[in-house]
């Protein structure tokens, strides 16, 4: 069965349908970059891969002992998320919390997890900083291991490279490329950098209020749509 898949799925706010007909699966390894334009669905098709938003029809099935909760998700950052006065480690270990069910504390391999993603991210030196000190690409690293410590299969990246320069940017690529090709995480990215984000990805799904592709990327990047929405300077 698939890892996660989407059958005839369609989202509705007041009987009015924002998002319908999507169908697609993603197996474990797969990299999948969902774009489209500003309003295509990107963020209610989100909000249902993560169980937020019921589908008015159809179904979101995840496979393989996953369940929806245990996807690792990095969100977009608001100010005041971006100002949270915590240190690096309590906001890396908070990714912990779907995994202590009635625990209301953090156990020794809550801690340690959340050790050893930083150290895996390349951020354990930062380990008592405060969080909203941090430069912008410190803190999508801080983000992604918290994700990573929430699944050990599956992360959803909701614009990950918003605010960071050209260098933050490319160094963030690598390490999702890096964590899905060595340690074999799923990778669901939505990202505006459409052209930067998908040479990274392994399928695309094409949004536009409903489905308008879903395949793999070399498919994409050769079809009428690819290049229309790739050339044509079309904003995502």
């Amino acid at each position: 069965m698939s890892l996660l898949s989407c059958q005839n799925v369609s989202f509705s706010y007041e009987g009015k349908d924002v998002l319908s007909k999507i169908n697609f699966s993603i197996n474990q390894g797969d990299y999948l970059c969902m774009i489209g334009e500003n309003g295509a669905g990107k963020s209610t098709l989100i909000k249902g891969i993560l169980n937020l938003k019921k589908p008015s029809s159809g179904r979101i099935l995840t496979g393989e002992g996953v369940k929806q909760n245990e996807i690792g998700y990095l969100p977009q950052q608001t100010q005041i998320q971006k100002d949270f006065p915590a240190s690096v480690y309590e906001v890396v270990l908070s990714g912990r919390l779907n995994s202590c069910g009635i625990r209301p504390f953090y156990n020794k391999k809550d801690k340690q997890d959340a050790l050893d993603k930083m150290d895996k991210l390349g951020i354990l030196f930062l380990k008592d900083k405060c969080y909203r000190e941090l430069s912008g690409g410190q803190q999508q690293r801080v983000l992604l291991a918290r994700a990573l410590c929430a699944t050990k299969r599956m992360i959803l990246l909701d614009e990950p490279i918003t605010g960071l320069d050209p260098i933050m940017s490319m160094e963030l690529y690598e390490l999702v490329k890096e964590l899905n090709q060595k340690e074999n995480i799923t990778v669901i990215m939505v990202s505006h950098d459409v052209r930067g984000a998908i040479d990274y990805a392994s399928h695309i799904l094409h949004l536009g209020k409903t489905q308008l592709f879903f395949g793999k990327r070399e498919d994409y990047k050769n079809s009428e749509l690819g290049k229309h929405f790739l050339t044509g300077g079309i904003e995502a």
